[in-house]
């Protein structure tokens, strides 16, 4: 006889998926921090929002895919392009990716 389990509604970090404006985020926290974001547009400090901008780190090797890097908000403030990403648990792969961005593109991710 097979068990079947019911899939699991929350995930591994116990973070909900909260929408606002018609997008998803993937926590309270990050849906928080584009709110934010938006107000700080709204009043001129920042401009060109975007979410989940994707950084190739590695391209394409024969049988291997591309390493990305998944920004979680890329905005420019005082004419400089700021790239932020919303914490919670820093993951080995995670710190390795900041590594990476720092090496390839210069760009030093803003932690929040």
């Amino acid at each position: 006889m097979t068990r079947r389990y019911a899939k699991s509604t929350t995930s591994k970090y116990k973070n909900r998926k909260t929408a606002v404006n018609g997008l998803v985020f993937d926590s309270k926290r990050e849906a928080k921090r584009y709110t934010e974001l938006l107000l700080l547009m709204r009043g001129g400090l920042i401009t060109g929002l975007k979410t989940q901008v994707k950084f190739e780190l590695l391209p394409k090797q024969g049988a291997e895919r591309a390493a990305h890097y998944i920004a979680d908000f890329v905005y420019e403030q005082d004419g400089q392009i700021v790239v932020e990403d919303v914490k919670g648990v820093k993951t080995r792969e995670y710190v390795l990716k900041r590594k990476m961005m720092l090496y390839f593109y210069g760009i030093k991710i803003k932690e929040i």
